[in-house]
């Protein structure tokens, strides 16, 4: 059977050590603030978590740039120099061009390593629903399943992927085009907060909302416990735009609610983070279809 490396991107969110131990290739996106851009590396060598939330803090504007074919060729040479074999899953493709450079790479490569396998695959996902959806890969991989049945695993169970988001900051959503100004001006001075999810074609979409930022909160559990699917041994991913407190006392409520096995709590990067905004709580889970959930 033929070894493989899982590539993927930095909008998984996930932290430095998971992506250590399970052993994936991140390629780095872009965000660039007055001029300046940083690489969204795991480890937050070039801008610290803390370091990007203060710089929305006051005010400045932050922009993303997606993957290029060059970025996903470097990334997929080295590991196919050395007899890998690529899966490649990538942000979503509703959110982003990151998975159409890769398949714009990986064509250019199957003609140079006509021996080696990349199998390429559009998450839908954003942020830890991607890192989760990754994560399961990767741990089939260590059960020593081969590529094609990873990548139909992922496949098969990618829609199952729940994404449920509330944010502090409509305004992020209004710059985004994810929320009219009039919307974004009347739900901001009635303190009405937005619940969104990532729907089936990927894309985030408004699913209902909340009076204030605890009902909000208590509704995405309400909603989790309605939605996911065998939740006894599941680990759910939890990421937050700098407001740890808040993910932390989430966490709580969940476990206390659910007989999940753990909730793993992590910050959002500065790619998703640019568009969500600080304050942003999100929460990913196996359940329902996305359709149905």
């Amino acid at each position: 059977m033929a070894k493989f490396r899982i590539v993927t991107d930095s909008c998984i969110d996930l932290p430095a050590s998971m992506v250590s131990d399970l052993g994936i290739e991140v390629i780095p996106m872009t965000v660039t603030v007055e001029g300046r851009s940083y690489r969204n590396f795991p480890d937050e060598r070039e801008i610290k978590s803390e370091v990007f939330y203060d710089i929305l803090r006051s005010q400045k504007v932050a922009t993303t740039s997606q993957l290029n074919p060059a970025d996903h060729e470097a990334a997929m040479t080295k590991w196919l120099d050395l007899g890998y074999d690529i899966l490649s899953i990538s942000f979503s493709s509703a959110l982003s061009g990151s998975y159409q450079s890769a398949v714009i790479a990986a064509k250019e490569l199957r003609e140079r390593y006509p021996e080696r396998r990349i199998v390429l695959v559009d998450s839908l996902c954003a942020s830890m629903g991607q890192g989760l959806l990754v994560t399961h890969a990767a741990r089939l991989q260590m059960a020593n399943h081969p590529i094609d049945t990873v990548a139909q695993w992922l496949e098969d169970n990618k829609q199952k992927i729940c994404h449920l988001f509330t944010v502090a900051d409509l305004n992020h959503l209004k710059r985004g085009g994810r929320l009219s100004a009039g919307k974004a001006f009347i739900g901001t001075l009635i303190q009405l907060k937005p619940i969104l999810h990532v729907d089936e074609k990927g894309k985030l979409v408004p699913i209902g909302s909340a009076r204030g930022r605890r009902h909000a909160i208590n509704r995405m559990i309400d909603r989790i416990a309605e939605t996911i699917e065998k939740p006894e041994g599941q680990t759910l991913f939890l990421s937050h735009g700098d407001c740890l407190e808040e993910a932390l006392e989430m966490k709580l409520k969940i476990m206390e609610r659910l007989p999940v096995h753990d909730v793993v709590v992590h910050t959002i990067g500065p790619v998703i983070g640019s568009h969500s905004g600080v304050g942003t709580i999100a929460v990913f889970y196996l359940g329902k279809e996305r359709s149905q959930a």
